[in-house]
């Protein structure tokens, strides 16, 4: 098949019918088909000097986040072409736009809520996805990175922690709690399993972090959660928010999240546009 043989609508439908056999809910489809219908708007093809093109033209006429949703989606409509069509895209194979990179003080409004972190485990838990519920579990009550997430063997639910070692040959240790363990041994024993990685695929290899990250954008949407404050990292932000709510210790938090230094911990105690307009609120009374 070549490209002439090929129109814009035509791809459009059929990357939707792709999205439908992945049993994706009808809110996700919309969103991930706005993408490549933007894109198609302006561009004639998808070719690189055209996707970089509308990469430029999102980041002068959106918001940084409002971006990022239309480059995940038009990624996802990439992806789409590599499986679909790579003899007549062969240019963009594998071709992915970055994201862009946002301010650090609009990352702190890009962290999960309490909230939606509870919805978006309760929702996984009833739909029976209980893979994906201890893989946000553990990342949201260990403050693991999902590198180490994925080293998490069974074995470790029965000690309690997992030791990591680093090229300095310093040891980080990961406290797992005595509920998680309790809980994630009876996901186990109902799975037959007994040893090896925690978090597995198919062939018993570690899930790997970009499929993780992917995941979890798949269920933000699904369960109509912002998409942007749902990944790996924004877990482990959570964690420590909630630490430092809870406990206070700066020092403490530094070692469980394996800071070198105590600086790099202090961005975890930096609020949000909505936390400080609260605070605001409340103190401002004059």
């Amino acid at each position: 098949m070549k490209k002439q043989d090929l129109n814009t609508e035509q791809l459009i439908e059929e990357f939707i019918h792709y999205l439908k056999r992945k049993n994706l809910a009808q809110n996700t489809i919309s969103s991930y088909a706005y993408g490549p219908r933007l894109f198609f708007e302006s561009y004639e093809e998808p070719t690189l000097e055209n996707l970089r093109a509308f990469r430029e033209l999102l980041i002068k006429e959106y918001l940084p986040a409002s971006a990022n949703q239309r480059i995940h989606s038009l990624n996802h409509f990439l992806l789409f072409l590599d499986e679909r069509y790579p003899e007549v895209f062969p240019d963009i194979n594998h071709y992915r736009l970055n994201t862009v990179k946002l301010p650090r003080n609009s990352f702190q409004d890009l962290v999960i809520s309490n909230a939606d972190c509870r919805k978006l485990q309760r929702r996984l838990k009833r739909d029976g996805h209980d893979f994906w519920y201890f893989v946000v579990r553990f990342l949201v009550t260990t403050g693991v990175r999902v590198s180490e997430l994925t080293q998490i063997k069974v074995e470790h639910l029965t000690c309690g922690y997992l030791d990591l070692y680093s090229k300095g040959g310093k040891i980080r240790r990961i406290y797992i709690t005595d509920s998680l363990c309790e809980e994630a041994l009876v996901w186990c024993k109902n799975r037959k399993r007994t040893s090896g990685f925690l978090f597995s695929s198919r062939n018993g290899r570690p899930v790997t972090a970009r499929g993780i990250q992917y995941q979890l954008k798949h269920f933000a949407y699904q369960y109509g959660l912002n998409p942007d404050t749902v990944y790996p990292h924004s877990f482990r932000h959570r964690f420590a928010k909630n630490f430092l709510h809870r406990c206070g210790d700066i020092a403490l938090l530094a070692d469980l999240l394996g800071h070198e230094s105590i600086e790099t911990t202090r961005i975890y105690l930096t609020r949000s546009s909505k936390e400080q307009q609260l605070l605001l609120d409340e103190i401002v009374t004059w």
